[in-house]
């Protein structure tokens, strides 16, 4: 997998970015893609305005594990050392899009598709390793075996397109490398990147464990000098044999500052270059407009105090009660020590600028299809009706000055070649239709109500029945509903349901409800509802909306299936203003008032006696406001639809592990990547999930245990199609179907904020492009950057 390539791996994804924005060609009108939403801003410099020399310390949260990027806990900081010190045959441009890289390649191209295709590389004379050997097919060679998964003593994180390769050799020289494949692979240009030398990947034994601390031979602008565990850094210095323009910074230092300490780290001038989230990007913009400044500053610690308050807290501390003047006096000696702390760092702050783009992953809205009323693809699909995406894209990103629009694939975004916005195939937002879908899945108000009372009623003929039966029985009974009674008054005190199962201290599990005045959580146990007959019609019509944005047609004998109607509810919805989308079928009302003041009116759904309550599991961690108050907005847009949710937070380090991974939430907020090559790396995000032998569900990457066998095989046939247009084809039929099974709902690309010097030149909020790590560096004194942020 490149180092350009974001790892489809965990919660969270920082993706290396690029320097210089060149013009973005083959955006034009007809052009799906169209342009990256936000543009990149890293004060683009040319090399001669440029200072040679210095060094640049780069924050990263935690040090690599590993050195070998195709290791299972290669992280982020894993990538960056290999894009600055190992070969990358391909590389992301500003749009995302895979370019060839001209200090490793001449030319690659297939040569051949019939009967095998076969792809030749012809690479760049001057390309060498650090111990001064060419860069050749023998390199090639190894690495495919070790990436094969034909040999498991390689512990591998995966082998995806180099499973599909029969073999690897020599061209008319060493510096042509001829790959033959077993079967056509449609993104073999992420293969080979990042490169690693014969010596690592020539045996188990050093792919295993020679990468993992150290790497002794490299081919790169920079090359890796040492790593220094105990002081948290890891140093690149620069390659001296490198054939390329040579690098402007005499080194660059990875340096461990946890998120919790980037912003005393930065005031303290520990780091030159990290990544940052919202409230430390104001504190930096708040540290520039507090310059020349005389007085106390208007915010921090302390800020808050009024006149009135200071004046009751110096009377608290000078008063005759003195356990309470002693807890005062050493309260307000802590604030002043806050005070005086945060003004210091404030200084420090002001000498670094905030560089802002859009990260190459979004955030979505996961819908965990495998139990409970979200088994139901129309609960699904009625969620994601009453979600506004354009309000959740401006909650997080207008606050900070970027583009709010929200995502509209989930595979791609605006700018790859990939991209085209599918979510017309489920449908605009729209509260009545969402309410129709909850109707026709059996959702009703006043279901609740019903259900209670035909359960007292049940229970008052048992008690009759016990009274005519059993001699005494009416003392007994009455003992007995008098403790029953007792029992549910004490849970309604509690404000536990007593279907909950829990402990009665619910005010304290951090857990609460949106749309029950009673603050009372419903039963989560619902079994997983068997699909009803208007479901198949309904999956029907959604695929057959799906096929109006281009997808195939199902076979014929669902053809026949149509109804005779589906022309009519067509053009309805298509009349609607928007896209076809998520439609109840027709005659399927919605409750009475399905607006918003309805539906508050009508009070929460309920089937069977149980309230349609969702499950919302987020992180509790400080970086994590912006997540928690797009899921405050989803829990109000989903109440007035008559769902519920139930919130509880849970620990960072347990959020993904816990509960994502292992299916334990109805709804919850992660990010995915996007790649270059989705149809590779997007398949194990969205395949059908297949039982395991051992009788448990194989999920692979897709935690929403959505998925279809027409979805995984539109991935399988994009992935060997080797006309690009045809292949970009299948995958936005794919997405298409994605949207419709509304098991993940795309919401807006993460934010990308920087700190960084005023006077570092190609580095900052990258984007989607790859760092040209050989032009980075400082400004000469009196340089100034071409320009500001990028256009898109």
């Amino acid at each position: 997998m490149s180092h350009d390539r974001a790892r489809v791996r965990s919660v969270v994804f920082l993706a290396t970015g690029v320097l210089a924005l060149p013009a973005l060609a083959g955006c034009s009108s007809h052009d799906e893609a169209g342009r990256p939403v936000a543009g990149q801003d890293v004060a683009p410099a040319a090399r001669d305005m440029v200072a040679d020399g210095g060094t640049m310390n780069w924050a990263v949260d935690e040090l690599p594990e590993t050195f070998n990027s195709f290791q299972a806990d290669a992280d982020e900081a894993t990538a960056r050392v290999a894009g600055a010190v190992l070969p990358s045959l391909f590389r992301l441009d500003a749009q995302g899009r895979a370019q060839p890289n001209a200090d490793f390649l001449e030319s690659a191209e297939v040569v051949e598709r019939e009967p095998q295709q076969v792809v030749l590389y012809k690479l760049n004379q001057q390309a060498v390793w650090s111990d001064g050997r060419e860069i050749g097919a023998d390199d090639f060679a190894a690495q495919w075996r070790a990436l094969s998964g034909r040999d498991s003593a390689y512990w591998t994180a995966r082998n995806a397109g180099y499973d599909r390769i029969a073999k690897v050799e020599r061209g008319a020289n060493n510096l042509e490398v001829r790959v033959t494949f077993a079967k056509p692979y449609a993104d073999w240009r992420s293969l080979f990147s990042p490169l690693y030398p014969k010596q690592i990947m020539g045996t188990p034994d050093s792919f295993n464990d020679g990468a993992r601390r150290k790497l002794k031979v490299t081919a790169g602008p920079f090359a890796l000098s040492g790593t220094d565990r105990k002081a948290g850094d890891v140093t690149l210095e620069r390659n001296a044999r490198w054939w390329g323009s040579p690098a402007k910074l005499d080194k660059i230092v990875l340096r461990k500052v946890g998120r919790a300490e980037r912003a005393e780290a930065l005031a303290k001038g520990r780091v030159d270059l990290a990544a940052i989230d919202a409230a430390e990007a104001g504190r930096i913009s708040r540290a520039a407009a507090d310059k020349g400044g005389e007085g106390p500053l208007a915010h921090g610690p302390g800020a808050a105090i009024t006149p009135a308050r200071a004046l009751r807290s110096w009377a608290i501390a000078h008063g005759s009660d003195e356990e309470a003047a002693d807890a005062e006096i050493e309260a307000r000696a802590k604030t002043r020590k806050a005070v005086k702390r945060y003004a210091t760092e404030q200084e420090g702050l002001r000498g670094y600028v905030v560089r802002k783009s859009l990260e190459p992953a979004y955030t979505q809205l996961a819908l965990n299809g495998s139990e409970g009323p979200l088994a139901d693809d129309r609960v699904r699909r009625a969620v994601a009706r009453a979600l506004d995406r354009g309000e959740l894209a401006k909650t997080v990103l207008k606050p900070l000055g970027l583009p709010a629009e929200p995502v509209g694939s989930h595979l791609a975004l605006a700018g790859q070649q990939a991209y085209a916005d599918n979510s017309g195939a489920l449908g605009e937002q729209d509260t009545a239709e969402a309410r129709a879908l909850l109707a026709d899945a059996g959702w009703t108000p006043g279901a609740l109500l019903k259900g209670k009372k035909e359960e007292g009623e049940k229970e008052k003929g048992e008690e009759r029945e016990k009274e005519e039966k059993t001699a005494g029985g009416e003392s007994d009974a009455k003992d007995e509903k008098a403790a029953k009674d007792e029992k549910t008054e004490k849970s309604k005190d509690s404000g536990e349901d007593s279907t909950d199962g829990g402990d009665g201290d619910s005010n304290d599990d951090g857990t609460y409800i949106v749309g029950e005045e009673d603050s009372k959580p419903g039963d989560y146990g619902t079994t997983v509802l068997a699909p009803a007959p208007a479901a198949a019609y309904q999956r029907a019509v959604l695929n057959r909306q799906a096929d109006a944005l281009g997808l195939p047609r199902e076979a014929d004998k669902e053809k026949k299936k149509e109804p005779a109607d589906h022309a009519k509810q067509h053009s309805r919805d298509q009349a609607k203003g928007g896209a076809p989308g998520a439609y109840a079928p027709k005659g399927t009302a919605a409750p009475k008032g399905s607006g918003a003041e309805g539906a508050a009116a009508a009070g929460p759904l309920a089937k069977d006696g149980k309230p349609l309550t969702l499950r919302f599991v987020l992180p509790s961690g400080d970086g994590s406001e912006p997540l928690r108050a797009v899921a405050d907005r989803i829990s109000r847009m989903l109440q007035k639809i008559g769902v519920r949710t139930e919130t509880a937070k849970v620990a960072d380090e347990s959020y993904f592990k816990d509960h994502i991974a292992s299916g334990q939430y109805d709804l919850a907020l992660y990010s995915w990547p996007a790649s270059a090559f989705p149809a590779t790396d997007a398949r194990p995000i969205f395949a059908k999930p297949v039982p395991a032998a051992d009788g448990s569900l194989n999920v692979e990457q897709n935690y929403t245990r959505v998925g279809t066998d027409h979805i995984d095989q539109l991935f399988d046939q994009a992935v060997g199609e080797l006309d690009e247009e045809t292949s970009r084809s299948l995958v936005k039929k794919a997405d298409a179907r994605i949207w419709a099974e509304a098991g993940s709902i795309p919401l807006y690309q993460r934010p990308q904020l920087l700190a960084a010097r005023p006077n570092l030149a190609n580095a900052g909020a990258f984007g989607f492009q790859a760092p040209h790590y050989e032009d980075i560096g400082f400004l000469k004194p009196g340089a100034k950057p071409s320009g500001g942020p990028s256009a898109k």
